[in-house]
């Protein structure tokens, strides 16, 4: 199941940076967004993010 970005996103761009396929973009509110069929569920987004914001869906 992929990963997905919650409301609590701050746009630090924490998890985009350590993406290592690159699935991770900043949304047009200036929020990041994952796109689920890029993700490979490493969880690297989800250790990096400070507000925990990315979880499985």
């Amino acid at each position: 199941m992929a990963y997905k970005i919650s409301d609590d996103c701050v746009g630090c761009g924490a998890c985009a940076a350590e993406c290592p396929v690159g699935c991770i973009a900043e949304g047009a509110d200036g929020k990041y967004v994952i796109d689920a069929d890029q993700c490979i569920e490493c969880g690297s987004c989800a250790g990096t993010c400070p507000v925990g914001a990315p979880a499985q869906e």
